[in-house]
């Protein structure tokens, strides 16, 4: 029999003389507990198995730090394009070469802005840090450093009333708890998020946290964003990841309608359960999608290096701009002569021979300060980055 639970309390408020319903969730873990039905184990069990064989695969990689570089990028465009921006993979790399033609500023500032926010949660988390609100409120300072969120009180909890959907609260899909109340769900929140708890698997720690956050949706702008970034720093902190490199934007993109349903039928019916089997699927779909870029990325590699190495004098050169490309799959003759320590001269025969190979583009025309792609390896990266 389905199992109902109340989960949290409606506060009758009122603003400008109209009134509203805002919603103060009850701390968790759940209560009733959770129902490990078998169909739930199940989905643990294939999510367990899927991010095995993902940490698995990242062991075979030559350099992790590479698909890791390239990854964070990926969840980036990802998570930003959920909340509206356009910006691509490739519109992210431009920027990051200062070369950012006819793409929107602001957009490919919030991109940038999440890869370092998210590299600072991780360095924080290195540092022995704690996962609290202190450090929730850090990155969502870098994360609103600059573009459209910066005027939006960047690492402040908001302290006016914030609502999803409609125009204001009295006509809102959803109301957060108000700001004077801010911290009756935020402090049991940071409790959950370190205490002890073997009884729940990290996954399913991790999945319950996410509701919770966005539920309480504390700031007044990058709340969707942080909350996507909370699982994947939280499943790292708990070890069930050897690198922070399962990252739910794609999964939660492409199924966003029953995303937002099943957060919101957990406020409404109390059902978990449903979110859970939800969450679970999207970590075994995620991670089994890892491990296909990686060893599609792997066999790319292997295959142009057999074509490198037929290239005679240019052969060192062209293993060591190889290399280059793998890290900087989009460059200029100027940096990857830098990153190389190899002459323009001889990077630009390079790049001339790796065009013929069909390895690199040019994508500029120009005879001057032109800009040459990896593109079969940016089209792995960008698999399912195409904007909304």
């Amino acid at each position: 029999m389905k199992m109902y639970r109340k989960t949290g309390t409606y506060l009758d408020c009122t603003v400008a003389c109209e009134s509203y319903k805002a919603y103060l969730p009850h701390p968790l873990p759940p209560d009733p507990p959770l129902d490990f039905s078998p169909a739930l184990v199940g989905q643990l069990e294939n999510a367990n198995r899927a991010i095995g064989r993902l940490d698995g695969m990242m062991s075979l990689l030559p350099n992790i730090n590479l698909f890791l570089y390239q990854y964070v990028r990926k969840e980036a465009v990802l998570s930003s394009q959920i909340e509206g921006t356009q910006s691509s993979l490739s519109d992210l790399l431009l920027y990051e070469m200062d070369e950012a033609p006819g793409v929107p500023l602001d957009d490919v500032q919030e991109v940038s802005n999440y890869v370092a926010a998210l590299n600072h949660g991780i360095q924080r988390l290195q540092e022995d840090f704690p996962l609290s609100l202190r450090l929730l409120r850090e990155i969502h300072a870098v994360l609103l450093s600059g573009g459209r969120g910066s005027s939006k009180r960047p690492g402040e909890f908001r302290r006016s009333q914030n609502w999803l959907g409609g125009t204001r609260p009295g006509n809102a899909a959803y109301v957060p708890p108000p700001p004077e109340r801010l911290m009756e769900s935020l402090g049991p929140l940071e409790h959950f998020l370190n205490e002890e708890n073997p009884e729940l698997p990290a996954l399913i720690r991790t999945a319950l946290a996410h509701v919770q956050f966005e539920t309480i949706h504390p700031f007044l702008d990058g709340n969707g964003r942080l909350g996507r970034l909370l699982i994947t720093l939280m499943l790292w902190e708990a070890g069930v990841l050897s690198k922070p490199l399962l990252y739910l934007s794609l999964y939660f993109k492409l199924n966003r309608l029953e995303y937002y349903d099943r957060l919101q039928r957990v406020r409404t019916h109390g059902d978990w359960e449903g979110w859970l089997v939800y969450f679970l699927q999207g970590v075994y779909e995620t991670a089994t999608q890892a491990v296909k870029s990686a060893r599609s990325s792997l066999d790319l590699f292997d295959a142009d290096r057999e074509k490198i190495l037929r290239l005679g004098r240019l052969t060192g050169s062209g293993l060591r701009l190889h290399e280059h490309l793998k890290a900087q799959p989009l460059t200029s003759i100027a940096q990857a002569a830098k990153a190389t320590d190899v002459n323009r001269t001889s990077i630009s025969r390079c790049l001339k021979s790796f065009a013929e190979l069909g390895i690199v583009s040019e994508l500029t025309g120009k005879h001057r300060y032109r800009i040459f792609a990896y593109e079969r390896y940016i089209k792995i990266l960008s698999e399912g980055t195409e904007p909304l």
